[in-house]
C-alpha cells in the first residue's frame, strides 16, 4: 500500500489486498476492497470504516474492533473466533461459511445483514439491533442471544437449543418452524411464544 506521509500505509480504494504487513485500519476508511486470505490476528481496530469490502478467508482471531463500521461487506470463509465487536455497524453486510466460535459482540448495528445457515454455537451477542436481518437456519445451540433487536428479522428453522434469548424481540418468531429446545426465555417471551402457537394467554 502507499505511504501517505507520516510513515503510516494510505487506505487503498477499490483495490486488492493480499498482504494486510501491520497496517493499522484506526481511523482510515475503505472502499470497495477486496480483502484475502489475510491475517488480522489481534488488530486493535478502533473507528476503521470499510465500505461495501469482501474479505475472502481472512483470520480476525482475537481482534478488537471498537465503534467501527462494516457497511455492507461480505465475509466468505472467515475465522472470527474469539473477536470482539463492540458498538459496530455492520447494516446490510454478508456472511458465509465463517466460523464464530467465542465471539463476542456488544452493541452495535447488525441490521438487514445476512447469515443464513451460519453456525454461531458459542457466538456472543448482546444488545445489537438486527432488525430485518436474515438469519434464517442459523444455528445457534448454547449461544447468548440477549436484547436483541430482532424485529422484523427471518427466523425460519433456526435452531436456538440451549441459547440464551433472555430480553430479545421475539415478536417475528414462528415456534413451530423454529427449534428452542431448553432455551432460556423471560416471561414476556413465553406469552409471545404461547400466543403464537394460538394459546389463550390470560393472567
Amino acid at each position: 500500500m502507499a505511504d501517505r506521509g507520516d510513515g503510516r500505509p494510505a487506505a487503498p480504494t477499490e483495490s486488492t489486498i493480499r498482504d494486510w504487513d501491520d497496517a493499522d485500519p484506526s481511523g482510515q476508511t475503505y472502499r470497495r476492497v477486496l480483502v484475502v486470505d489475510c491475517d488480522l490476528t489481534e488488530v486493535d481496530n478502533r473507528g476503521g470504516v470499510f465500505d461495501e469490502c469482501t474479505f475472502r478467508g481472512v483470520r480476525f482471531n482475537a481482534s478488537t474492533h471498537t465503534d467501527a463500521a462494516f457497511v455492507n461487506c461480505t465475509f466468505v470463509r472467515c475465522s472470527l473466533f474469539d473477536t470482539t465487536f463492540s458498538r459496530c455497524k455492520f447494516v446490510g453486510s454478508f456472511f458465509d461459511d465463517c466460523t464464530y466460535s467465542l465471539m463476542k459482540v456488544s452493541g452495535g448495528d447488525w441490521s438487514f445483514t445476512g447469515l443464513p445457515g451460519e453456525d454461531l454455537k458459542g457466538a456472543e451477542f448482546t444488545g445489537v439491533k438486527f432488525r430485518e436481518a436474515d438469519l434464517s437456519g442459523v444455528r445457534a445451540p448454547k449461544a447468548v442471544l440477549r436484547d436483541l433487536d430482532l424485529s422484523g428479522a427471518f427466523l425460519q428453522k433456526a435452531d436456538f437449543t440451549g441459547a440464551d434469548l433472555r430480553g430479545s424481540d421475539l415478536s417475528t418468531l414462528d415456534p413451530v418452524t423454529v427449534t428452542l429446545r431448553d432455551a432460556r426465555i423471560d416471561i414476556t417471551q413465553a406469552m409471545v411464544v404461547a400466543a403464537a402457537l394460538g394459546l389463550d394467554v390470560r393472567p
